[in-house]
């Protein structure tokens, strides 16, 4: 269902980006014990020193992914001291094991943005989901980023009725200044070389990257600014304040600010630290496949543009081509906790159906976690208080939004909330059934929508 970042729901797929670490995925059955393509396609530098002392900073930040780093980087270059406290490694939940796909919008749509805030300020939050784009390629250049960062995006269908939703979809998009090339047909293989889908729409400010380079790379930007980042750190109570003091197994931080970047992770950590919001956002698994890297010519024949690509089903499949000439090939999505059955074998079948070139050329690499979503799939940000700040739910866009969030949070920080308050002004409703009946219903209602995309 997501993919790093669009879905209908990111990572739209967020696919969009998952709870992928160790630590948080400990008593679960969906997080997969094979490295990911990405953490044997990087040198991790030395790890950080756990906290194992007791500090005074100006902000606290809870969350090494790209939310976090995001936060602490801004901060720092306004001048903060900061303190991040990572319960595993940098990256190692969902922001280094996504999709990797950076995608303009939201997983809900300008819906809930409409309804909820009117016009003027959901035209507001989509320009600022354009400029979240925008805003990787700026860190990429101001702080020497390589993370094999692609433009291109392409919005498939599987149906005539699939196709007619795609339509609606992308005449949205070109009204609100995206400029998108659509073929339908026959046409249809200029973009993609599949004999499953009916149409496609190919747009150019989008792209896909490598998350977890992309990650280490925030994190050097980071600690560069002044960013003191401890690892193997999980805060294991924060107590709220004037002044907020987060504590850890052997080290404490006291803080005028903080921010909750745990995303996914809060379900498990939240009754510590924020029982209030973590209620309102659900892990959902979803799944990655690696080939062996292919010919040139062939992904070249395959995907002309290179782009990263996404149907529109509701249980939908994502993928694209690493810059060693890989097919990262995910979907397959559980709300059970549970990793599928047959994984490997399911992902590859649907690999060969998408494209029968690739059928025996097996996979080296699958792996998996749980991405956060919220009931109406639109972000989630906050302030619990006047000095504690959350970011939650990005639903498998988070691969561009965490950006823009972090500095989002910082202007707020300083004083300049107005953007941020856009986003926080959005009404969020918990999962129902409550901590041991909202995964089951789930469930259930994603077998419904599974059957309808089948029939």
């Amino acid at each position: 269902m997501f993919q790093g970042n669009r879905g209908t729901g990111s990572a739209g797929p967020l696919v969009p980006s998952p709870l992928w670490g160790e630590r948080a995925q400990r008593g679960r059955d969906t997080q997969l014990n094979q490295k990911s393509y990405y953490e044997a396609s990087v040198q991790r530098p030395v790890a950080c020193p756990p906290l194992q002392e007791v500090l005074q900073t100006d902000v606290v930040v809870v969350g090494g992914g790209f939310a976090g780093l995001s936060c602490a980087l801004e901060m720092a270059q306004r001048g903060l001291s900061v303190v991040l406290l990572e319960a595993d490694r940098i990256g190692s939940g969902a922001s280094g094991r996504n999709g990797g796909q950076a995608i303009v919008g939201y997983a809900s749509g300008q819906g809930p943005f409409v309804q909820q805030l009117g016009q003027a300020d959901a035209q507001r939050a989509w320009d600022m989901s354009v400029e979240a784009i925008d805003l990787i390629e700026q860190r990429l250049a101001r702080h020497g980023i390589d993370c094999d960062w692609v433009k291109g995006y392409l919005y498939v269908a599987d149906s005539p009725k699939k196709a007619r939703a795609l339509r609606e979809e992308i005449d949205g998009l070109q009204a609100r200044g995206i400029v998108c090339d659509w073929a339908e047909g026959a046409d249809v293989r200029r973009h993609i070389d599949s004999p499953r889908y009916v149409a496609a729409a190919f747009e150019n400010r989008s792209g896909h990257l490598h998350p977890l380079k992309y990650a280490l790379g925030l994190a050097r930007a980071a600690q560069a600014a002044g960013v003191r980042i401890f690892e193997g750190s999980p805060v294991t109570s924060l107590q709220r304040g004037a002044q907020l003091v987060a504590r850890t197994a052997q080290g404490q931080v006291t803080a005028r600010f903080g921010v909750l970047a745990g995303n996914c992770m809060l379900p498990e950590f939240g009754p510590k630290v924020a029982p209030e919001i973590a209620p309102r956002i659900m892990p959902v698994g979803t799944y990655i496949v690696a080939t062996p890297p292919l010919d040139a010519a062939l992904c070249r024949r395959l995907i002309p543009s290179n782009a990263a690509v996404c149907d529109n089903n509701f249980v939908l499949d994502y993928f694209r081509f690493s810059a060693d000439h890989r097919m990262l090939f995910g979907g397959r999505v559980s709300y059970t906790t549970r990793t599928p059955a047959k994984l490997q074998a399911t992902m590859e079948q649907r690999m060969g159906q998408v494209f029968p070139a690739l059928k025996s050329v097996g996979t080296e690499f699958v792996w998996g976690g749980f991405v956060d979503i919220s009931m109406n799939r639109a972000p989630d940000f906050g302030r619990l208080g006047s000095n504690l700040y959350y970011l939650q739910g990005f639903s498998g866009h988070g691969v561009a939004l965490t950006g823009l969030a972090g500095q989002l949070v910082a202007d707020a920080v300083a004083g300049q909330a107005g953007r941020f308050d856009v986003f926080a002004r959005l009404q969020h409703r918990r999962f129902p059934g409550g901590p041991l009946l909202r995964t089951p219903s789930l469930a259930l209602g994603m077998a419904w929508h599974r059957l309808r995309d089948v029939l």
